[in-house]
């Protein structure tokens, strides 16, 4: 039985903090930011939101646009690294959420459950929910699956370029109007590290970024292998001499923390593809400089990181690869139209994976490009650590899905904060009343109670 995904939400906080003005503020070189990161715009949460009522606003848009009852959704999952509670699951919020506007009891039926693993954890949600529909649990009916967070940062750390807001909404079934998941294809691999996390009461990531890098793309390709592994034996793709299995992806899909570092994974990827094929001769040929090796080349990430003159090398060679034609093409037809939202609203977390795909889609189909049949390759990444590969095929009807998404009329009309309104929410200066906008057709939260019998009971209400 085939499952795919059949539709995708979106929901956008409509504040935003541009990041010239950003990196002014903080002593930086703007140009030099969006060189380095391809950061814009980095969205963010009013007083008022919070990674829960993001979903449920996407997940109404979802199910209004689609016509949808609450009968016909047989589970309802919820991907975050922002959890409210160490408890209760935050698909439970969004339940009682819906149920203000299709009534009190109309989920009651739904099983779901918050999944937790960074930002690899929207995508062991989709294997999840595919899975149960694979199997012929869903009897005909639908499963949700949302992720939704915060991306938020020490005020003067360098994370906080990197900082963004949203939620995405999917609609998985058996007869998918946008695409089919490849079956028994989807590869991990997982790792126990420190590279990015977050420890209880913190509000705020440690991060160790360029460990982390490094390891994302580590783990990463080690999931394509795997991948490359099970889509060859099972004769899903054939390669021929000289072939590698990205020749067969029309589209990548990177986990994007900023939007230059789908760039940088996708090179990395391409080096280590391409390195035992006649065409990486041709183009250290042409590059004019020997691709580096680390003096350990067995060695940890730590002594490679601690490598300093294999690590300039290795940026300089990288640098340079990526100006190739070569990679240029690759770039251009593969990955760079799912890179434009995440500059225009930064860092999703969970959703940034979901929201490359959905830049993709718009951005194709705004050029004209065919999208029929072809294959889109997901490289899903969650510190801590895990990676996820897998694919799927665009179906005919996806046009009919796709010609009417447009991400800023669907954010909507979007207000530039200044740094000390942005600092005043970061540092929860302010209460939930205390909101900037005023919201309509959408939930807000509205009182998170201190009592303490109550502590921690949040109260939502829907803005007509």
């Amino acid at each position: 039985m085939a499952a795919g995904i059949d539709d995708i939400a979106i929901y956008i906080p409509r504040l935003f903090v541009d990041a010239r003005d950003f990196a002014k503020a903080r002593g930086m070189d703007p140009d030099k930011l969006q060189r380095g990161l391809g950061v814009s715009k980095m969205a963010i949460v009013d007083t008022n939101q919070d990674p829960a009522c993001m979903a449920a606003n996407a997940c109404l848009r979802l199910m209004e646009r689609n016509k949808i009852s609450p009968k016909d959704v047989g589970r309802l999952y919820v991907a975050t690294e922002s959890s409210l509670d160490e408890s209760k699951a935050m698909n439970s919020y969004v339940i009682g959420m819906l149920e203000q506007i299709y009534g009190d009891g109309s989920f009651e039926h739904c099983g779901g459950i918050e999944c937790k693993f960074a930002c690899v954890s929207g995508s062991y949600a989709l294997y999840d929910n595919s899975n149960w529909i694979r199997a012929g649990e869903a009897e005909g009916k639908y499963a949700i699956v949302v992720v939704s967070d915060i991306a938020k940062y020490d005020l003067g750390s360098s994370g906080e370029y990197t900082q963004g807001a949203g939620a995405v909404a999917m609609l998985l079934n058996d007869n998918p109007r946008i695409m089919t998941f490849d079956p028994k294809i989807t590869s991990t691999s997982i790792k126990n590290e420190y590279d990015f996390y977050r420890p209880f009461g913190k509000e705020t990531p440690i991060v160790h970024g360029q460990y982390s890098n490094l390891l994302y793309m580590i783990q990463i390709k080690k999931a394509l292998m795997t991948y490359k592994e099970k889509a060859l034996s099972s004769g899903l793709i054939k390669l021929n001499e000289g072939e590698t299995i990205l020749d067969y992806i029309d589209f990548v899909n990177m986990h994007l923390p900023y939007s230059n570092m789908g760039k940088k994974a996708l090179a990395y990827l391409l080096r280590h593809e391409w390195r035992n094929l006649p065409r990486w001769k041709k183009i250290i040929d042409k590059m004019g400089m020997q691709e580096p090796i680390p003096k350990d080349p067995r060695g940890t990430i730590e002594s490679v990181l601690a490598d300093e003159e294999f690590m300039q090398k290795d940026h300089q060679f990288t640098k340079i690869f990526t100006m190739t034609e070569e990679f240029q093409e690759i770039y251009d037809s593969k990955l760079a139209s799912s890179l434009i939202a995440s500059r225009m609203v930064g860092n999703l977390y969970t959703a940034s994976l979901y929201m490359g795909f959905r830049s993709c889609l718009e951005f194709e189909f705004q050029k004209g490009t065919d999208l029929e049949e072809k294959r889109f390759g997901f490289g899903s990444y969650g510190s801590g650590s895990s990676a996820m590969v897998f694919s799927g095929r665009i179906m005919p009807t996806y046009k009919e899905m796709v010609r009417d998404m447009n991400l800023e009329s669907e954010i909507g009309n979007r207000i530039k904060i200044s740094l000390e309104e942005y600092e005043e929410i970061h540092e929860n200066k302010r209460g939930p009343t205390e909101n900037i906008l005023d919201s309509k057709k959408e939930f807000v939260l509205v009182e998170i109670e201190n009592k303490p019998e109550m502590r921690g009971q949040r109260t939502y209400v829907f803005r007509e």
